[in-house]
C-alpha cells in the first residue's frame, strides 16, 4: 500500500515525464515490428531505421558531456570510430571461431567496443578534462583526427580501403538497435536523476561551488566522459552492422559537429529533445542524399545547411517566441487549465456577497473619525460629515 502511494505521488509530482521516452520508443518499435511482419518495410526502410537508432544513441551520450556536464567535446566520432573498428573486428573473430549465434555475437561485440572506447575515454579525458572551453574542444577534436588517421594506416584493419564486416539481418537489426537505444536512454536518465547526476549538474552550474561542497570534480568528469564514450562505441558496432564496410572518412570532425548539432537543436540537457533532433536530422540527411544524387549531389549540402539554419532560427530567435508558444501543446493545456480555474473560482466577485457595490467610491483617510468614536485632541467634530483639524495657530480649517 505504501509503495502504491509512493508511485502515485511520483506521478502527481510530474516525474511521469521521465517515462515518456520509454513509452514512445516501445510503441514506435511495436508498430515497426507489426509493419515488418506484414511486409510493409522496404529494404531502404530497414537500412534507415538502425541509422536513426545509433544517431539517437550518439546524441544522447554526447548530451551527457555537453548538456549535463557543460564541457564542449568534438571527439565523439573518434570514440565511435574506436568502437566500430575494434567491435566489428571482434565480431568477425567470433564468427570464424565457431557456431556462435548472431545475436550473441553482436551483443558481445558491442560490449567489447564499449569497454575499449571507455578506456580511450579515460586515457584522453584524464589530461584533456583539465582544459576548459575551446581548448577542450580542440583537444578532443585532435583525438578524433588522430584515431582516424591511425586506423587508416593500419593494414591490420583494412587500411585506407576500410574493414569489411558482415551485414546483419535487416529484419532484426532495427529491433536490436532500438532495444539498445532503450537501454542507453534508461541508463542516462537514471544516472542524471541520481545523486551522481545532481553532482554533475552542480559541476556544470558552478565548479568552484561544487568543489566547496565536497564533490570530486575530476571523478565525475571522467565518469561522464567514459560513459559517453562507452555508448559511442556501442553505436559504432551498430554502424558497422548496418553499413557492412567501415571507412575512416565517416568519422571525420564533420560527423562530430553533426552530432553536436543534434544536441544543440534538441536542447542542452534534454534527453527527449536529443532523441527527436537526432531522428529528424538523420532522416533528413538520408532523404536528401537519396533524392539529390548524381549532378544534384552538391545541392544536398546547401539544402541541408539551409534547413538547419531555419530550424536554429525558429528555435532560438526572440521574434519567434510568441509563435513558438502559440503552437506548443504544453501551453494549450496550461491555458485550458487556467481557464478552468478562473471559471470555477470560488472567490469570484459574482459569488461572494458584498456590502459595497463595485462602483461605489471608497475612502482611505485613516485620520477620519466619527462622533461615536474616540476623537483625537486635534480634531473637532461638528457633525458626522464635516471634520475640522486644529492647527498650531489655533485657527480652524476645513
Amino acid at each position: 500500500m505504501a509503495e502504491m502511494t509512493t508511485k502515485k505521488n511520483r506521478f502527481q509530482n510530474g516525474k511521469w515525464k521521465n517515462y515518456i521516452s520509454y513509452i514512445v520508443i516501445i510503441i514506435f518499435l511495436a508498430i515497426l515490428i507489426i509493419i515488418n511482419l506484414t511486409k510493409g518495410l522496404g529494404f531502404s526502410d530497414k537500412s534507415t531505421l538502425p541509422r536513426i537508432a545509433f544517431s539517437c544513441i550518439l546524441a544522447v551520450s554526447l548530451n551527457l558531456v555537453v548538456g549535463f556536464l557543460g564541457e564542449l567535446s568534438l571527439g565523439h566520432a573518434g570514440f565511435m570510430c574506436v568502437g566500430a573498428y575494434l567491435g566489428c573486428y571482434t565480431a568477425n573473430v567470433l564468427r570464424t571461431s565457431g557456431n556462435i549465434p548472431e545475436l550473441v555475437t553482436i551483443i558481445l561485440s558491442m560490449l567489447v567496443a564499449g569497454v575499449v572506447a571507455a578506456v580511450f575515454g579515460f586515457i584522453i579525458g584524464l589530461p584533456a578534462l583539465r582544459l576548459k572551453g575551446d581548448y577542450l574542444a580542440i583537444a578532443t577534436l585532435a583525438f578524433g583526427e588522430i584515431v582516424r588517421c591511425i586506423f587508416k594506416n593500419l593494414p591490420f584493419f583494412g587500411g585506407a580501403m576500410g574493414m569489411s564486416t558482415k551485414l546483419y539481418d535487416g529484419n532484426t537489426l532495427f529491433i536490436i538497435a532500438f532495444i539498445t537505444l532503450l537501454f542507453v536512454v534508461f541508463c542516462c536518465q537514471n544516472l542524471i536523476n541520481s545523486k551522481h547526476g545532481r553532482a554533475v549538474v552542480a559541476i556544470r552550474d558552478n565548479e568552484i561551488a561544487a568543489k566547496a561542497m565536497g564533490i570530486n570534480v575530476t571523478y565525475y568528469k571522467l565518469l561522464i566522459f567514459m560513459v559517453a564514450a562507452f555508448f559511442a562505441g556501442m553505436a559504432g558496432v551498430l554502424y558497422g552492422a548496418t553499413i557492412g564496410t567501415i571507412r575512416q572518412e565517416t568519422f571525420s570532425y564533420n560527423y562530430s559537429i553533426e552530432i553536436l548539432v543534434m544536441v544543440v537543436l534538441g536542447g542542452m540537457g534534454s534527453i527527449n529533445g536529443s532523441l527527436i533532433a537526432a531522428a529528424v536530422i538523420t532522416w533528413l540527411n538520408i532523404t536528401l542524399q537519396s533524392q539529390l544524387s548524381g549532378a544534384l549531389a552538391p545541392v544536398k549540402s546547401i539544402v541541408y545547411a539551409l534547413i538547419l539554419i531555419i530550424i536554429v532560427v525558429f528555435s532560438n530567435a526572440p521574434a519567434m517566441k510568441g509563435f513558438r508558444e502559440s503552437i506548443n501543446p504544453r501551453n494549450w493545456r496550461k491555458k485550458t487549465e487556467d481557464a478552468g480555474k478562473i471559471k470555477n473560482d470560488a472567490a469570484a466577485w459574482d459569488r461572494i456577497p458584498t456590502k459595497i457595490r463595485m462602483d461605489d467610491p471608497l475612502s482611505v483617510d485613516t485620520r477620519t473619525t466619527y462622533a461615536d468614536s474616540p476623537v483625537p485632541p486635534d480634531v473637532v467634530v461638528k457633525n458626522r460629515d464635516e471634520l475640522y483639524v486644529k492647527e498650531e495657530t489655533g485657527k480652524e480649517e476645513e
